[in-house]
């Protein structure tokens, strides 16, 4: 299977990046093929300019060329793991400006959809499970990006997967590289 894995962080080297790493490492055990988009590190611009706003009266319309190579990477794979910190009950801008400029209109949802068999968000969480939990905090962010962005681009087989305790140092990164690890080794069972 091919799988773009995109990763939204400032820096290469964080927990962010090394999990990353891990993802594609696991995708690789499985025998499935990663293609990397580092939104930060391409110099990816996150800001929708009036030439990739979705045109409502043209299921044909042109979009920028930036835009346009985003969406050919993104049409030649199968399935999608997005790795971001969260921020702020949410994922970095740079990750909703690449959502909004390039799952476009009869791109991702209108006339056509995704045709993506999988989609996968990892959460790399600087608080536990049970502070998420406390407020729904956990649901929340779950519901706004498996049903509100996968959901409703026709990846019926989305789901989140929190790392939660990211900051907590000691051996806790080690198992969180670990748990990513695994996700991208089992990210096409059953496909």
């Amino acid at each position: 299977m091919k799988v773009l894995v995109v990763m939204a962080h400032p820096r290469r080297d964080s927990l962010t990046g090394q999990v990353t790493d891990a993802v594609v490492t696991g995708l690789a055990d499985a025998g499935d093929e990663a293609e990397l988009a580092d939104l930060y590190g391409e110099g990816f611009d996150p800001l929708i300019t009036p030439a990739d706003e979705p045109d409502w009266g043209s299921v044909n319309k042109p979009y920028s060329r930036a835009v346009q190579t985003e969406i050919e990477r993104l049409q030649r794979n199968d399935g999608i793991i997005l790795v971001f910190p969260i921020w702020w009950w949410s994922f970095p801008a740079i990750l909703k400006g690449w959502i909004d400029r390039v799952w476009n209109k009869d791109i991702a949802y209108g006339s056509k959809f995704l045709s993506h068999k999988r989609a996968l968000a990892i959460g790399l969480s600087a608080s536990d499970a049970a502070t998420y939990a406390k407020r729904g905090y956990d649901t929340a962010i779950e519901t706004q990006i498996v049903t509100g962005i996968f959901d409703f681009c026709g990846i019926a087989d989305g789901r989140f997967e929190y790392l939660h305790g990211s900051t907590d140092g000691g051996e806790r990164p080690a198992l969180l590289l670990q748990e990513a690890r695994e996700m991208g080794r089992t990210f096409s069972i059953g496909l």
